[in-house]
């Protein structure tokens, strides 16, 4: 169950992987707390892993060490010199076992939110198989929703721009609506963390318009039924009742394949459940237990 604990202290770093210098947010385990291990918290699409701030601090202080990265071209990540190349899902994977690797991991478990738990299936069918030991996928399947992609690419790739902060945080409120409740003071967090100024003063997302050519140079990369058949570790897979990329049949489906995953519903949110209210921090935390 949820409590008061203090959360462990975040550490802010930066790491060459694959010749790319990628910045990630290194929470150390509570002190006092019984260390339970290691996860990697891994954000979606166009966002960053400061996304993951209520989960780490809430894992932190459970014991466990919790690593939250920014995706390259996004946040403080470099923004990749060859992104037809480097925008595709095989890519961050090869960043991911750099990453873990530098960072002393040898198991560890995986929650990732959209594009990072498509990240996640490929490292636990690949080159981490057997290192992962619990994956959570959340809001994120072996197939998507055609209509919801090109919703998200519309607005990823055509980032839109703003005189003020607060122009720029009401429309993260309108965009991020599905996240589900988030405060005042999660979402001046979500915006603050998430904006960069252009060169003519005005504010925007904080990540490379050019990420989206993954859906061009890459179309196939989130058919992943193959990948997630692979998988041996245990599978959480939360989907938002209202998601338009999740559909229920796929998160039926991955019931009865593959790792056979436990699938819960999680109600007032779309795409994806933002992972910083209690019934959420307390549903993954359970789920990871089971494998400390």
């Amino acid at each position: 169950m949820s409590d008061d604990r203090a959360p462990g202290v975040p550490r802010s770093r930066y790491l060459v992987c694959a010749d790319r210098e990628i910045h990630c947010m290194d929470w150390s385990p509570a002190p006092g707390a019984a260390v339970r291990g290691a996860v990697v918290a891994w954000h979606g699409l166009a966002r960053t892993g400061r996304d993951m701030d209520a989960l780490a601090a809430y894992l932190s202080g459970q014991g466990y060490r919790v690593l939250c990265p920014d995706t390259i071209g996004r946040g403080l990540s470099q923004w990749s010199p060859s992104p037809e190349a480097e925008y595709c899902l095989a890519f961050y994977a090869r960043l991911a076992s750099d990453l873990v690797d530098q960072l002393g991991l040898d198991r560890f478990h995986w929650v990732g939110t959209s594009m990072g738990g498509a990240i996640g299936m490929v490292c636990a069918a690949g080159a981490l198989q057997g290192r992962i030991q619990r994956l959570v996928l959340n809001d994120i399947g072996p197939q998507l929703a055609a209509p919801a992609v090109e919703r998200i690419r519309s607005y990823a790739g055509n980032p839109a721009s703003f005189a003020t902060v607060g122009e720029l945080e009401r429309y993260f409120r309108t965009v991020y609506k599905p996240y589900g409740h988030l405060s005042d003071a999660q979402w001046t967090l979500l915006t603050e963390s998430s904006t960069r100024r252009l060169p003519n003063g005005r504010v925007t997302p904080h990540y490379d318009p050019a990420m989206v050519m993954q859906f061009i140079h890459h179309p196939a990369d989130y058919e992943l039924w193959d990948a997630y058949d692979r998988i041996d570790a245990p599978v959480l897979c939360l989907r938002g009742a209202e998601s338009d990329l999740l559909l229920a049949d796929t998160a039926e489906a991955m019931r009865d394949r593959g790792p056979r995953a436990l699938v819960v519903t999680i109600e007032g949110c779309g795409h994806a459940p933002a992972l910083n209210v209690p019934e959420q921090l307390d549903l993954v935390e359970r789920f990871l237990s089971r494998g400390a």
